[in-house]
């Protein structure tokens, strides 16, 4: 049989109670352990504990199940926000230590009719329980509340909660972002942002090459905004996410009636950045016959809405970015060679984090502390920090996700953690384990032969990329870096270092 855990409020009625000052008697709490065996209670309180150590006492002379009392602070008695912060908390701490295998009864009388609603909210939605209701004339009555509630309903505390952990997974630059928000220390990435402000005082077309994750829109945001076109529109385009058949509504826009389901006039993309910055992400994924109406309205400067016959002129500064080498997109047929040098007139390449030698330990830092700050008003939060041994986990790891994969681990890891302190099992968990096949680096495996391939250069970069990455494994120690190379001696180790002349 289950075990049976009353979880309420302690309400001013029962302290009353336990004070002989009560006009009903000894209060619902004490009415509910009396009438029905509970195994356990829990007890929530707002007053302060000089009032209900008292209680507490008191009413374990009435019941053989031990107590609990989760001292919280609200704001109000009927704030609704702070109520059910609260509760969920001390719910959501419970589930974790015990399970399934106790049935919850939470009593609805004592307190305020806020507290009320907020159990039967959590009764209906995450926390299945029996609800409770106590009156001096009917006694103690299990309450009978015949309807459920769509987890929709649940108040907005949750949702708005999961809605930044939704927007921090996407990590979305600011609108407001700048060349200060992005971290950095290393050289590489402030020669960067050197030339990217350089480029940004002008309305030249910039091409931002970079692997999935690196920050390509955060440094498109930060040129518009740090351009002349600042006070106008930043307009940002997934073009690998429109339908082959919409795109040209999209970057183009229509006219009522141009074909069927056209129900009113469409701005398009274009004419939406008139005068400001069009970011186009993901440029390569954008098939033939696309690429060609983009160029007609890259070099006229001009658009044609879909049934209208007179084109429009627009003042568009175009930033395109791609996690493939558009050199060789071109070289393979995949991508216009006139529209590649139309918009590769400045060329910003964003290094792997792995090459950012420097940031990462920063990175870790910041990344970390911005996943503190957003889940500071989440119920039950708790500061995370991670382990030494975590740490080093993470420093081993190859990235290929980069940033954004960074970020998405340390919010995992800080959703799995239940301390404040994140492990390497932890951590092992959050990592998610990418197919060879999958990762984007088959700029190895996948090179266009018909372009020619320098297979010489191409063995030195596999040689050199393992070998620095046994020594950062192993600290520098060249045995152990040759064990993990498969190498019979060091030496053999030292000869490849100095072939590849590395030190």
């Amino acid at each position: 049989m289950a075990r049976k855990a009353l979880i309420s409020w302690i309400g001013n009625t029962d302290l009353k109670a336990s004070t002989g000052t009560s006009a009903d008697g000894a209060g619902p709490v004490a009415n509910a352990v009396s009438a029905i065996k509970f195994d356990e209670i829990h007890l929530l309180c707002d007053y302060p504990k000089e009032r209900w150590k008292g209680y507490a006492a008191w009413l374990g002379q009435r019941t053989p199940a031990p107590i609990k009392v989760y001292q919280q602070s609200l704001s109000s008695p009927t704030n609704f926000r702070d109520i059910y912060a609260a509760a969920e908390s001390v719910l959501s701490a419970l589930w974790k230590a015990k399970g399934g295998g106790f049935e919850y009864t939470f009593h609805l009388s004592p307190g305020t009719p806020s507290m009320a609603a907020v159990w039967i909210l959590l009764a209906k939605t995450s926390y299945p329980a029996q609800l409770l209701q106590s009156s001096k004339e009917a006694g103690v009555q299990v309450a009978d509340v015949p309807f459920d509630i769509a987890a929709e309903f649940i108040p907005d505390l949750l949702r708005t909660a999961d809605q930044r952990q939704v927007a921090l997974s996407e990590a979305k630059p600011p609108e407001a972002a700048g060349f200060e928000d992005i971290v950095h220390r290393s050289q590489v990435m402030k020669q960067l942002i050197a030339e990217a402000r350089r480029a940004a005082s002008r309305s030249l077309p910039i091409l931002i090459e970079g692997e999935s994750g690196t920050g390509k829109e955060l440094f498109a945001q930060a040129i518009h905004n740090a351009s002349p076109r600042t006070a106008m529109k930043f307009v940002a385009v997934n073009c690998g996410a429109i339908p082959a058949e919409l795109l040209e509504s999209e970057f183009f826009g229509h006219k009522k009636g141009a074909f069927s389901g056209a129900v009113a006039d469409r701005l398009g993309h274009f004419a939406e950045a008139h005068r400001g910055t069009l970011f186009l992400d993901e440029i390569g994924e954008l098939p033939k016959a696309m690429q060609t109406k983009l160029l007609r309205a890259v070099q006229q400067g001009e658009i044609t809405p879909i049934g209208q016959s007179k084109p429009v002129k627009v003042d568009v500064r175009i930033i395109a970015a791609t996690n493939r080498t558009l050199v060789e997109e071109v070289a393979a047929g995949h991508f216009r060679e006139d529209l590649f040098y139309r918009l590769a007139v400045a060329v910003i390449k964003l290094p792997p984090i792995r090459e950012r030698k420097g940031d990462f330990t920063l990175l870790i830092d910041t990344m970390l502390d911005y996943v503190n700050r957003q889940a500071t008003a989440e119920p039950g939060f708790q500061k995370k920090k991670l382990s030494v041994a975590a740490r080093n986990l993470m420093l081993q790891h190859h990235w290929p996700g980069n940033v954004r994969e960074l970020q998405n681990t340390l919010q995992r890891a800080s959703l799995w953690s239940e301390g404040e302190s994140i492990g390497p099992e932890v951590i092992k968990r959050a990592l998610l384990a990418v197919p060879a096949g999958g990762r984007r680096n088959d700029a190895i495996l996948g090179r266009n032969i018909e372009a020619g391939v320098n297979l010489k250069d191409l063995m030195a970069e596999v040689a050199r990329h393992y070998l620095q990455r046994a020594l950062e494994q192993t600290k520098g120690n060249k045995t152990q870096a040759a064990e993990l190379l498969g190498f019979k001696s060091y030496q053999t180790l030292s000869n490849w270092l100095a072939k590849y002349e590395l030190g």
